[in-house]
């Protein structure tokens, strides 16, 4: 192997030196879901590493041959024993330091019934008021609950939330409240 910039590639690439084959490194996909009962919100206390012990929303890698929303399903049934309804794209996070890109989903539980899989030592339905912040792995899984939480206050003030996630920086938001929307009618 070597490291070389291929014709018309746009980064350094590992290439096999006898056949000339490149070794594309790129990020993984890692679907979740903030999976809901009655304004309460599926957790998983991790069975396995890393972090062991801690809470997180279902969540993991995406399989070949599988759509996102398919992955963010089966990681909500293989770990919280779970079926969802509808589910909508609720965050995006780029994590480029990381390799990762997580696409978070929010959907309705169709029943309330929840068990601990595999990877699971722990599954419980929790109200915001008692979710375990200081317990929790993963710091996408915290960000995707705080703005969740945020939709519930927001929709109870009648607020619409474009949100908008990217970049190692943190998230971007822009929240309007419907009568303010711009009017683009007329505009070039």
């Amino acid at each position: 192997m070597k490291r070389v910039l291929p014709l018309g590639d746009i980064g350094i690439r590992h290439t096999c030196f006898a056949c000339g084959t490149v070794h594309y490194q790129n990020p993984n996909v890692v679907a979740g879901c903030v999976a809901t009962w009655d304004n309460k919100v599926v957790l998983c206390r991790r069975a396995i590493e890393p972090f062991a012990g801690l809470w997180t929303i279902p969540a993991g890698y995406l399989e070949s041959g599988e759509t996102v929303e398919e992955a963010a399903r089966r990681e909500a049934h293989e770990e919280g024993g779970v079926s969802i309804g509808r589910l909508d794209l609720m965050s995006l996070y780029n994590l480029p330091m990381f390799g990762e890109v997580y696409l978070v989903y929010r959907g309705a539980l169709l029943s309330p019934t929840v068990s601990a899989g595999e990877e699971s030592s722990e599954v419980g339905l929790f109200s915001p008021s008692d979710i375990p912040w200081d317990s929790f792995a993963f710091p996408m899984a915290r960000e995707a609950l705080a703005f969740w939480i945020q939709t519930l206050r927001d929709a109870s003030a009648n607020v619409q939330t474009l949100d908008f996630f990217w970049g190692p920086e943190g998230a971007v938001r822009v929240r309007r409240h419907p009568n303010t929307m711009p009017n683009t009618r007329g505009r070039k």
